[in-house]
């Protein structure tokens, strides 16, 4: 289960996490989460290029050392990279000292001052000590484009109907989000550069 729009209530219980930017201009904030991924992520950068556009990329660790030369393409590209731990885990069932140091094995290869937590999940315990080094970017829209009963229009409907000013909104270039990020992105850019706005890296 999950909501498109970040819940007030954990936005109010952990303000020291980064859920939007300024709500003053009219710039949207893509992110996309576990990658870098061959099957996914080279259509991605390529859809970012038609439009001029740049993203923060959330990269698992365990990937960028798989597919070395595809996150050298996303620093070629001009996008941000982001720490998303090694092995994708799950704070909330993660001993702390065994994710932290899962972070840190990340950081040595994204080099990096982003973090966000897989699942969006993370202890108080965890936050408190990655805060020291990171700026911990959860959103304010998810996609949905990881949920593989979710139609790509209604992946699109997601992010269209619930993005506004400085929102930070979540893709995964994973392969089970491939149907739906690949329909809803192009043509929620196309309708954001409609509407007036511009895009911004973290």
């Amino acid at each position: 289960m999950y909501t498109v729009s970040a819940p007030l209530v954990l936005q109010w219980f952990y303000p020291s996490l980064t859920w939007h930017r300024g709500r003053v201009e009219k710039r949207i904030f893509l992110t996309f989460d576990d990658g870098p991924i061959p099957d996914v992520t080279p259509g991605i950068i390529n859809t970012l290029k038609n439009y001029g556009v740049k993203a923060t990329f959330f990269c698992v660790g365990e990937n960028i050392k798989k597919h070395p030369d595809l996150f050298d393409t996303l620093l070629e590209n001009g996008h941000r990279i982001g720490n998303h731990t090694y092995n994708h885990l799950n704070g909330w069932k993660t001993k702390d000292e065994i994710y932290l140091e899962n972070v840190l094995q990340c950081q040595q290869l994204t080099q990096t001052n982003l973090f966000r937590p897989p699942y969006g999940r993370g202890t108080r315990a965890q936050y408190a000590t990655l805060r020291k080094d990171y700026e911990i970017i959860m959103w304010d829209v998810l996609s949905g484009d990881f949920d593989t009963k979710l139609a790509p229009e209604k992946c699109l409907r997601n992010v269209i109907n619930h993005a506004r000013n400085g929102s930070i909104v979540v893709f995964h270039d994973n392969i089970k989000a491939v149907p739906r990020v690949s329909y809803a992105l192009p043509r929620a850019i196309e309708y954001w550069l409609g509407q007036g706005y511009t895009f911004g890296v973290l």
